[in-house]
């Protein structure tokens, strides 16, 4: 089987894949993808779109039953579920074919198949099982991604234990379900079939939900689900489950105290593991860490000619730190001058429940740990007339400072649409920019993002608005 000779191959066509060769291929480089299953990988067709589709419904079914406080009546709201989770299927449909699009658009070469590490430059994809083609380049772009943790014995069976997936689909809507987890991912699904109607029990191992959250933002967020009829078990295990016809019995140990729950349903939401295996890292310097490559600051590994990006390559796992590695990386292979290694801090993090939880930066206990001197920032919802006025006055906005030098350390939110005001002081951080700017941008009025002002101000005992 002849080889076929590309600058540059990708494997695995999710969102830092995808966009790592897309970039490759505006800066010339012959590129080519590799992918086994679906363009988009699991961000486009079964994580970040998807849910935030099932999560609109929901939002929608919420506002729905709450019409009366906007003037409105109506009798027997009901939803389709079979409907919700098409919608839902569809948007994922259309953006992975809008991927395929792509990929033309750029003459990247996509082969459909599994991918292999096969010597000095070289990869094997195989198709069901059997050889497709030999591919060779100079330079390869690891980019597999990671999947769903399993704890041992609770293991998701497409039935009564539930993975991300099974979530996303369901057959009938569940009256009651229990999620283990409280990051992102558990949150989320929470929060759907909450405001679906279900009910719900969240256990989380650690001593607050969304627990790499800033501590006042965790504790607003936990006083928001459990006002929405949530259940929440901070400091739990589950020790064990006895699966029945069609529910689950889950032993919980809280505090020391062991209790039985009995639900329809549960969702495990404990984590991902990197997906390692099969592609070919053996006899390789490639080193792997607790499932996910090991690499430097430009994603290089321990093989030359070989990088790694995105969930591989460990944490944040979020989709776009995958996708800025990915142009970074490519970047820094083609020469291009001035390119900057990832910085962490300034990666945020958006979990889309009801209320939305978005940060960047340090907590307040980070930044007092590093021995600064910090002053603090705030400002609630409930004194901004946009929000009031969209019926969502529940929030906050909390921003940290170094109080010596003026540098925004962090900036912390719950409320509605956070996920979307976040990116000001994302930018804010990628600029270097000082209270003293942020004091003397001009925010448009009326806006939520108003609270984003006042927080600063508040910061330095300016507020005007609390």
């Amino acid at each position: 089987m002849p080889d076929q000779t590309f600058d540059l191959i990708v494997l695995g066509g999710g969102p830092g894949g995808y966009v790592a060769a897309i970039r490759a291929a505006q800066l010339g480089l012959k590129t080519a993808i590799v992918e086994r299953e679906h363009l988009g990988g699991i961000c486009l067709n079964w994580g970040c779109i998807p849910t935030k589709a099932l999560l609109r419904s929901s939002e929608i079914n919420h506002l729905l039953h709450n019409m009366a406080e906007f003037g409105f009546s109506a009798d027997n709201i009901t939803f389709d579920l079979d409907k919700v989770v098409k919608r839902s299927r569809g948007v994922a449909k259309q953006l992975s074919t809008g991927v395929g699009f792509l990929m033309k658009k750029h003459k990247i070469t996509v082969f459909d198949g599994e991918g292999k590490l096969a010597g000095a430059g070289r990869l094997a994809v195989s198709k069901d099982g059997k050889p497709a083609a030999t591919l060779a380049a100079k330079h390869i772009i690891l980019a597999t991604g990671a999947r769903a943790r399993n704890l041992p014995g609770m293991e998701a069976d497409g039935k009564l234990i539930w993975s991300y997936k099974d979530a996303m689909v369901p057959a009938t809507m569940p009256k009651s379900l229990l999620v283990i987890g409280s990051g992102a991912i558990g949150i989320e699904f929470a929060s759907f079939y909450r405001n679906m109607g279900a009910e719900v029990t969240v256990v989380e191992v650690m001593d607050r939900v969304l627990p790499v959250e800033d501590a006042e933002i965790s504790a607003l967020a936990r006083k928001a689900f459990e006002k929405q009829g949530m259940k929440i078990l901070t400091s739990a295990t589950v020790k064990g489950v006895k699966k029945g016809t069609d529910s689950v019995t889950v032993t919980v140990d809280a505090g020391g105290k062991a209790q039985e729950i009995t639900v329809d349903r549960v969702i495990s939401a404990v984590g991902i593991v990197g997906n390692v295996e099969g592609i070919g890292l053996e006899g390789t310097k490639i080193k792997v860490d607790r499932t996910h490559v090991v690499i430097d600051e430009w994603c290089r590994t321990g093989e030359p000619g070989v990088y790694a990006i995105g969930d591989l390559a460990g944490p944040p796992w979020l989709a776009h730190k995958a996708m800025h590695e990915g142009v970074m990386c490519v970047e820094k292979i083609a020469g291009v001058p001035g390119v900057h290694p990832m910085n962490f801090a300034n990666i945020p993090g958006c979990t889309y429940c009801r209320p939305q939880v978005a940060s960047v930066g340090m907590t307040e206990a980070k930044a007092i740990e590093s021995g600064r001197a910090v002053k603090i920032g705030k400002f609630p919802f409930i004194g901004n007339g946009k929000a009031i006025a969209l019926g969502e006055p529940e929030g906050l906005i909390k921003t940290v400072f170094d109080a010596k030098t003026g540098e925004l350390l962090g900036a912390h939110m719950i409320g509605a649409e956070v996920t979307e005001l976040i990116q000001g002081y994302v930018i804010a951080r990628t600029l270097e920019t000082t209270e003293a700017d942020l004091m003397a941008t001009v925010f448009a009025h009326p806006t939520i993002s108003e609270a984003m002002h006042e927080s600063v101000l508040d910061a330095y005992g300016r507020a005007l608005h609390f």
